[in-house]
């Protein structure tokens, strides 16, 4: 009986790639403004050398490297070193504060850390007292790290080269690991509370990529480009499992700052981000037409319309009829292809999202454009996927269909449970944990959902989530946040409600879009603080969520709201790291804003809350946030 696919491991993918395409771009990395390309050759070459390197310092099976930073190749190289050693690869947020990745040290018991520069290297420093288990932080980045005379501290090259006598070894080690091996420890998102490690084995994502392969294929000529968080499931999935598998080549971005100009230039056949990555296009795009020519305006406010509805019936799985085809043709040559090529996305032959909903009028903006964006399910305890839309049978309301070998059933709780190969082995250091969320095999979403009668599934929202009024009708906060997010001058928004006699919403702006905005206007302002209390800022907002009034269910209209003084942030615990909102916090932190949105309070309150920076400092922040009553569509 032949053995899937996917019953191998990451090293020996590498091993193997380097001999059946040697000459091929693996990696490409954008540096000095130079696209700097590696063969598979050369990224097994310095993957073997530093995982020899790693040997000698006494590293091996079982052992734990941590690995923080922005996108490079070194992370990959290191992960895969480490794992071909039968070790295991944890990756941190690039922003992760101090305490967070104490933490996390704390559970893993790591030895050795891949830093990529120097703000994180005095990161791990800071801490290092508090570390008792850490003996080695290696750099890649050497820049102002040349006087640092600490012990243990080491450069990325410095390793390599203790291993270059030794990397022919490396072949040999790999053979020792096995599929069921533990390969990588990924953080939960934590939007309950502190991040749980997952621990997940080579079977687990490989498994995963070969099975979302069949739905989505890949090839060995794509390009992709890898810009978000590697410590991310979603970026796992694929610059390093599905590229392993099927070969394509991952691209890194020379900052973060260049990610669409980089986009642009490699114009990638695949692209996953999640949904606040898709917002923020679609936002930037409107502004673009906002600051752009007459001309151009008009061309897209008479286009565009026709793209939404042209999209809109293909959602929905009706046929547009022939007028509408030429119609669409039209705004296709004269505007949507020239927008394409602005985002880099010429090429694309992929495109999703996951990690949380997307709102529907955001996945309907990208089909109008012509880009088949697709709805992922999944979470980091299935190895990121085990939903996914076909193609043409894409629907905004649901995540699609199970993949391959993946079974997915509603509890009688209405909680959505999933079991495959991919699910993962369980919660470091955590056993109770575990044990609540894997049962006889399935695992706890804590998602609800249902099934539609074609078997796509659709997510309703976070269980504990979905909050019913003081009038007993029920809602999804998340459904509604996605819809006012929609608006192009609002980045974050929390909805309440839950046992209430009505919906209320806390709104942060985005304050570059809404500055632009204000200045066009004619408005002065000084700070953030300052533009989110503008009463020309709340009549905008107030309008846009008249706007978003119109499409809800009745009895789940927005009847106040207020716009915060700052924006929500992860350091100071509001959102995880992949910016979902911890509502817990946010009812802890805010509850003299959400009492006042709910009393008679008619204009103003004052608000006194801590902020937390990334070295651990602290300062008050105090204003008084109007609250703002929201009026019926067509009056004030």
């Amino acid at each position: 009986m032949m053995s899937a696919p996917y019953e191998t491991t990451l090293p020996r993918l590498l091993l193997e790639n380097s001999r059946s395409r040697p000459d091929r771009t693996a990696l490409r990395e954008k540096h000095f403004g130079i696209w700097q390309p590696f063969s598979y050759a050369s990224y097994y070459a310095i993957t073997a050398e530093f995982a020899a390197g790693l040997k000698s310092l006494g590293l091996g099976r079982g052992d734990i490297i941590v690995l923080i930073g922005d996108n490079r190749p070194e992370w990959l190289w290191a992960q895969l070193a480490i794992q071909g050693l039968g070790g295991i690869s944890l990756g941190l947020y690039q922003d992760s504060p101090a305490d967070e990745i104490g933490y996390v040290f704390d559970l893993s018991r790591a030895r050795l850390v891949v830093a990529e520069d120097q703000e994180q290297v005095d990161k791990i420093l800071s801490i290092r007292e508090n570390l008792p288990h850490l003996q080695f932080v290696i750099y890649h980045d050497p820049k102002g790290l040349s006087v640092y005379d600490e012990p243990g501290l080491k450069s990325f090259d410095e390793i390599r080269d203790m291993g270059r006598d030794l990397a022919g070894e490396f072949e040999k080690w790999i053979q020792d690991v096995q599929p069921d091996d533990t390969a990588l420890i990924a953080t939960t998102s934590g939007s309950t509370g502190r991040p749980k490690l997952a621990m997940l084995s080579h079977k687990n994502l490989l498994s995963m990529a070969w099975n979302l392969g069949l739905s989505d294929p890949k090839r060995a000529s794509d390009e992709f480009v890898s810009f978000l968080p590697l410590a991310w499931m979603g970026e796992q999935m694929m610059a390093v499992s599905s590229a392993l598998l099927f070969g394509f080549c991952v691209n890194f971005p020379e900052e973060p700052d260049t990610v669409q100009e980089n986009i642009r230039e490699i114009g990638p056949h695949l692209i996953f981000s999640p949904p606040r990555v898709w917002e923020n296009m679609a936002a930037k795009v409107r502004v673009r037409i906002m600051e752009t020519s007459p001309f151009k305006r008009l061309l897209f406010n008479l286009f565009m319309p026709v793209g939404t509805r042209y999209a809109s019936l293909l959602l929905r799985g009706e046929k547009p009829g022939p007028g509408l085809g030429i119609l669409y043709r039209l705004a296709d040559w004269a505007l949507f292809r020239a927008l394409r090529d602005r985002m880099g996305f010429t090429r694309v032959r992929s495109a999703s999202t996951g990690g949380a909903p997307l709102g529907p009028d955001t996945f309907t903006f990208f089909h109008a454009l012509g880009i088949h964006l697709k709805q992922i399910y999944g979470q980091t305890e299935i190895a990121g996927i085990s939903c996914i839309h076909r193609n043409g049978r894409v629907s905004f309301d649901t995540v699609g269909e199970p993949i391959a070998e993946t079974e997915i059933r509603i509890s009688d709780q209405g909680e959505i449970l999933s079991r495959s190969p991919a699910v993962f082995q369980g919660y470091l250091g955590n056993a109770q944990a575990t044990a609540e969320t894997v049962t006889d095999g399935w695992l706890h979403s804590g998602d609800a959902g249902y099934f539609k009668d074609n078997g796509q599934l659709v997510i309703i929202d976070r269980l504990s989530d979905v909050m019913t009024t003081a009038t007993g009708v029920r809602f999804s906060p998340q459904f509604i946040e996605n819809k006012i997010k929609f608006s192009t001058y609002v980045q974050e928004a929390v909805v309440l409600g839950n046992g209430r006699d009505f919906i209320t919403a806390i709104i942060c702006l985005d304050g570059d879009i809404a500055g632009r905005w204000a200045e066009s206007q004619g408005l002065t302002y000084t700070t953030y603080q300052d533009l989110a209390a503008k009463p020309e800022l709340y009549d905008l907002i107030e309008a846009e969520i008249r706007g978003v009034n119109a499409s809800l269910p009745d009895g789940t209209e927005i009847k106040r709201f207020a716009l915060l003084f700052k924006e929500l942030d992860p350091d100071d615990g509001e959102l995880t790291r992949t910016r979902k909102t911890r509502r817990k916090v946010i009812n802890e932190r805010y509850a003299d804003l959400i009492a006042a949105l709910y009393d008679d309070t008619t204009e103003t309150t004052d608000l006194c809350i801590a902020i937390i920076y990334q070295d651990g400092s602290r300062r008050e922040m105090t204003g008084a946030i109007c609250i703002r009553d929201v009026a019926a569509e067509g009056g004030k």
